[in-house]
């Protein structure tokens, strides 16, 4: 990691330079977690997985005094953007947070699928856009599709099980995290049984040992968001659909407001998480649009404390965050 002072140090001195007027409606909303995210720098890169030409890596920040004999919990998270844009530095704030905590933090590099995969989509297309001059998206390729995306994140985490000993980390104590259509990533690596990488070997559990899911795509038919991405077979994809008895504890943050991405969803996906008989913690933000907590540092630093109960209550977590 590029510093060893707190997240909440750095939230804090961004925080001054932000303006407190309400930008002009044209314009799009100021994300102050990018300009965090564009100063850091994982502690190493490590390639999980090669596809064609395509080196897919795991941007990993560890925590201080980390030593390769550890057996430390891992944060593993997933960026959003649609499935077709972003990149993993986004979610480094959130990896580098946890990392400061004592676990290992991973954001995951994934393949973006095609704009053209699917049907072309009259859902919205812009909601995580995010200034190129700050962090540019990564490059998408022809013909990757939501199924693509949906292997590496189940790569990803067979990955981080099997090099648990190279990686100092604790194979039974996996989080898997994610944002948007990086939620609804993270999810299919506890939810899409078979949707794995031909020659991949399935008999390293994908599964993580717990969820943490921020506002995620968790219904992709017409009433939620994907279906036009996906194409036919979304039912497959969409998590509401597919949730069963046996799943990690699962924490869900969604705002209520959120549109793209929409609250009622998430309200059905808690309840049938409920009738398979899982744990689910559902904490929703009252007027909460779409990725609410990355548009305001206060309540980023909530969401993080909200998470941080959430994996100490699973003993995942020793030391509370900074205030």
């Amino acid at each position: 990691m590029a510093t060893r002072s707190t997240l909440a140090a750095v939230v804090l001195s961004l925080a001054s330079l932000l303006p407190t007027g309400t930008a002009p409606a044209a314009q799009p909303r100021p994300r102050p977690l990018d300009p965090i995210a564009a100063k850091m720098e994982p502690t190493r890169k490590v390639v999980y997985k090669t596809v064609g030409d395509r080196r897919l890596t795991l941007h990993i920040f560890e925590p201080q005094g980390h030593q390769k004999t550890d057996r430390r919990p891992v944060f593993l998270t997933i960026h959003g953007g649609g499935w077709t844009g972003m990149g993993p530095r986004y979610f480094y704030p959130f990896a580098d947070h946890f990392a400061r905590l004592g676990m290992v933090g991973i954001s995951v590099e994934y393949r973006l699928c095609s704009p053209k995969a699917g049907k072309p989509t009259t859902q919205p297309s812009t909601h995580m856009r995010a200034p190129r001059a700050q962090v540019p998206n990564e490059d998408t390729k022809e013909g990757v599709t939501v199924f693509d995306c949906v292997k590496d994140a189940r790569s990803a985490v067979r990955y981080v099980r099997s090099h648990a000993t190279d990686l100092g980390i604790d194979p039974d104590r996996i989080v898997v995290s994610g944002g948007s259509a990086g939620g609804h990533l993270a999810a299919a690596t506890a939810l899409f049984d078979g949707v794995d990488e031909e020659g991949e070997d399935a008999a390293v559990s994908c599964m993580p040992n717990l969820l943490v899911l921020y506002y995620p795509v968790i219904d992709t038919s017409q009433d939620g968001y994907g279906q036009a991405k996906i194409g036919q077979r979304w039912k497959e994809l969409s998590p509401v659909d597919q949730v069963k008895p046996n799943l990690p504890p699962t924490l869900l943050l969604h705002g209520t407001a959120d549109t793209v991405t929409p609250y009622a969803g998430a309200v059905l996906f808690s309840q049938r998480m409920k009738q398979a008989g899982n744990e689910i913690e559902f904490i929703s933000y009252e007027g909460g649009a779409h990725g609410y907590f990355i548009f305001n540092l206060d309540l980023f630093a909530k969401a993080m404390k909200q998470t941080e109960t959430f994996l100490q209550k699973h003993g995942f977590l020793n030391q509370p965050g900074p205030l």
